[in-house]
């Protein structure tokens, strides 16, 4: 093992065999993520969105929808930004008209919405007034947050909590009501984290809908009632289990992080949440997205939140053979941006997939050797491991043998976030019958083969560390370019997923605007002072 210190982190990464043995591989990997991601955070610091906005609003007590079910978070900063006072932040102004006026915040986006109150109209007031005015509020939020960790830490200390995978699957009825009956039922089958898939085209929406919600494409709708309805149901069936039901969502898209809000104050577990996913696969404008993603990341951290991250996508657009060193790179990055955010290693469920084609001679040497190396580079990150969606044809007994290949992989190299295939991926949203198959094929395997992992070691320059390390020296020769051109720069040569990305293109770049020298964020200073979860 090798050592490498920076800023007090310390991190261990793993020497794949001697001919590994360069001074570019034993230390560049992980130090140019870090320079890349420090250049990429001197832009986001300098800059806010509308979402960052939005967030604090709702960080804020601020909720509901208007006449039109406009809701009010985006009534007050769609005043904002039409006065031009967006650059100031929502804390700053919304601060400043409680000082002035002594409504709290809900009453004044009310008052906005009946165009009673303009905020650029508010009598200025000095900085320590408005943050005296603010503040009380923030904290209040940020308590409740941390009620929430020790809610969850009371039902884990409770139940205790599995040092096995999490087996991981997903509901998408559209109908929230629909989705409590199959989460549940595939809670009582031994599913651990349910992961509610959102409606098709959410992530390109730039508000979020209000209320619970019935009809979805493809998903169901991410709104905070929905959250807390399912919140509600898994806790019923968790205690009916003895075991913590841990609840995923979607952190991506145009709403980061009002996403990461609602998921904080209503107790969810597991978040999809990455840095360049809504770059690559919603065409969501690059500024907009890393500006975005660093304030969900902050709350998701001070919420003890898992994020998940997105490489897996990567794989199915490119070769999952030739571009393994850009999920390998991509991991590296996202780590780093979540480190800037606060975010904690056992908070990060870096991504990646079982998606070589079956036809590759070796191909299964290969998967085993990828995971293992994602393994040993992050050793305390909570790797989620996704399954074979690529080359699943339609025939159920051949994706039933590659779903049982990847619960192997996963047994063998002690990935964390298992996120069960189906029989019938190709053919249908899966059935409960479908998961109760997958659970039952996961859970033999992880029964039968516990501590096959720990018995194995690998052959000295065989098969599997060639393999790993070509793909280490590919990510750190591919972080090397990055770190030169930049990384808006290498969006836009389509690196990543063989997809191109203009700087100034995609949706919600108007939405992005430079701070003004008065503007503070409440929450920033909260919660990345002190973790929720400590």
């Amino acid at each position: 093992l090798r050592t490498a210190v920076a800023g007090g982190y310390v991190r261990e990464l793993v020497e794949w065999g001697p001919d590994v043995v360069h001074s570019q591989c034993e230390f560049s990997t992980f130090f140019l993520a870090r320079r890349i991601a420090e250049d990429t955070q001197n832009f986001i610091d300098l800059h806010t969105t509308v979402t960052v906005e939005r967030a604090v609003c709702r960080l804020l007590g601020i909720d509901g929808v208007n006449a039109l079910e406009v809701p009010l978070p985006n009534v007050v900063v769609d005043h904002l930004f039409d006065k031009g006072l967006l650059p100031g932040g929502a804390a700053y102004y919304i601060g400043n008209a409680m000082a002035e006026t002594g409504m709290n915040p809900q009453q004044i986006a009310e008052s906005i919405d009946r165009g009673e109150l303009d905020l650029s109209a508010v009598a200025p007031h000095g900085i320590e007034e408005i943050r005296a005015a603010v503040m009380p509020v923030a904290e209040a939020t940020a308590e409740r947050i941390r009620t929430n960790v020790a809610k969850r830490n009371d039902y884990l200390n409770s139940f205790g909590d599995k040092t096995d995978p999490y087996l991981y699957v997903i509901v998408a009825t559209g109908n929230i009501y629909e989705d409590i009956v199959q989460a549940k039922a595939a809670a009582k089958q031994g599913a651990d984290i349910i992961a509610v898939i959102r409606t098709t085209g959410q992530s390109l929406l730039d508000y979020v809908p209000y209320g619970a919600t019935t009809e979805g494409f493809g998903g169901t709708y991410a709104t905070q009632e929905n959250f807390r309805l399912m919140r509600a149901a898994l806790d019923e069936v968790g205690e009916q289990e003895h075991r913590y039901i841990r609840l995923c969502n979607y952190c991506s898209g145009l709403c980061m992080p009002e996403i990461a809000a609602m998921g904080a104050l209503e107790r969810l577990d597991v978040m999809l949440n990455d840095a360049l996913y809504g770059i690559l696969f919603r065409d969501i404008n690059m500024q907009r997205t890393i500006v975005d993603q660093y304030f969900s990341r902050v709350i998701n951290s001070f919420a003890g939140v898992i994020i998940n991250t997105g490489e897996d996508n990567y794989l199915t657009t490119a070769d999952a053979v030739e571009e393994a060193h850009t999920v390998l790179a991509s991991q590296f990055l996202n780590e780093q941006f979540a480190l800037k955010a606060g975010l904690p290693e056992e908070q990060m469920g870096l991504g990646h997939a079982f998606e070589i084609s079956p036809d590759v001679e070796n191909g299964f040497l290969y998967e085993l050797a990828q995971a293992q190396m994602a393994r040993e580079i992050f050793p305390n990150a909570p790797l989620k491991y996704m399954p074979p969606t690529k080359f699943m044809t339609g025939n159920i007994f051949r994706g039933h043998v590659q779903d049982a290949l990847f619960n192997m992989v996963t047994i063998l190299t002690g990935q964390k976030l298992h996120l069960l295939g189906m029989l019938t991926e190709a053919i249908h949203t899966p059935f409960m019958s479908d998961r109760a198959l997958s659970i039952e094929n996961a859970q033999y395997i992880f029964r039968t083969m516990h501590e096959l992992g720990s018995e194995l070691t690998y052959k000295e320059g065989g098969i599997m560390q060639t393999r790993a390390n070509e793909v280490l020296r590919k990510a750190t020769n591919l972080l090397g370019e990055i770190e030169q051109t930049g990384l808006f720069a290498t969006l836009e040569k389509g690196v990543f997923a063989d997809i191109k990305r203009p700087r100034d293109g995609g949706k919600g770049l108007a939405g992005v605007v430079t701070k003004d020298d008065c503007y503070f964020n409440p929450f920033v200073e909260l919660m990345h002072k002190k973790g929720g979860n400590e």
